[in-house]
């Protein structure tokens, strides 16, 4: 929907490759599907599940073994979102550096978009 011919909507590091390919391989699901809604601190939050059937207005990014689904009311927010999954001492999870987000909560959960793209959602 909002992409550039040649240039995927997200790029995925191995890391988090490595980890959606092993979550894909425990069940029944085609991938996950990553969007965003409203809420949290910030005003928006990013969502993640498991896809047992891809839509076809998704747009989808494969890479090493592993699916991402864009959910079509998200795609705009995401586009040029590197993915990443990080582990420390007390936490591992995946990581989105989103060059759209102006304005993100201490948590980094809860993210806030420039205003033009915001408008009419």
């Amino acid at each position: 929907m909002f992409s550039i011919p040649g240039k995927q909507a997200v790029s995925i590091t191995p890391k988090a490759a490595a980890q959606i390919a092993r979550l894909m391989a425990r069940g029944e699901t085609k991938g996950l599907r990553i969007g965003v809604k409203k809420g949290g601190c910030a005003g928006m939050e990013y969502t993640m599940d498991y896809v047992t059937e891809v839509d076809p207005l998704d747009e989808v990014v494969e890479q090493d073994g592993a699916r991402v689904m864009i959910a079509p009311m998200a795609q705009m927010f995401l586009f040029g979102t590197e993915i990443d999954y990080r582990t420390s001492l007390l936490e591992s999870g995946f990581h989105f550096s989103n060059p759209n987000v102006t304005e993100a909560c201490g948590c980094g959960e809860s993210i806030k978009f420039d205003e033009s793209l915001t408008q009419g959602s």
